[in-house]
């Protein structure tokens, strides 16, 4: 079977997503493309999802921080952006979505918005709300253990302990 002339191949564009949760979650790959697709389906509709095609190209994710690199029809972009903003939770994890960029390989989108970038992260205990917890630490933000569940806080938030 002959490959189709250049002119006719669909063409396609790249968004780099950086994702969020809590340290303790994890997310698949699998489970985000399937709340994608739903995502899509519930916003689009049949036809528009179909016309995205949205699909997860590379996917990392790992002490409550990933990225991912979806694939996109050339020209759909902007549904694609909105049915990523739809997401807020996956496999019962609240998850915050951002698209860094986009672009037109996968080398550019990752060279260009998704730069390995070595974030540290350490546990520390701090004190919050009058009591010695441990937390989370990322740059000027932290993720206090709760009880149960993790408090998202800024640096002004609690005092090294």
């Amino acid at each position: 079977m002959k490959h189709l002339p250049k002119h006719l191949r669909p063409r396609w564009r790249y968004l780099a997503v950086s994702l969020e949760t809590w340290p303790d979650e994890r997310i698949g790959r699998r489970s985000f493309q399937r709340e994608l697709w739903y995502a899509g389906q519930n916003l689009l509709g049949d036809p528009g999802s179909a016309d995205a095609d949205l699909t997860v190209m590379r996917f990392s994710f790992a002490d409550g921080q990933g990225e991912a690199i979806v694939r996109v029809r050339r020209g759909e972009t902007e549904p694609a952006r909105a049915a990523l903003a739809c997401l807020d939770e996956i496999d019962g994890a609240p998850v915050g979505i951002c698209v860094r960029g986009i672009s037109g390989t996968i080398r550019a989108a990752e060279e260009n918005y998704l730069r390995r970038r070595g974030q540290d992260s350490e546990e520390r205990n701090v004190v919050f709300g009058n009591e010695e917890r441990v937390a989370v630490l990322r740059d000027c933000v932290g993720d206090v253990r709760l009880d149960e569940a993790f408090a998202g806080a800024t640096d002004l938030d609690y005092d090294l302990a």
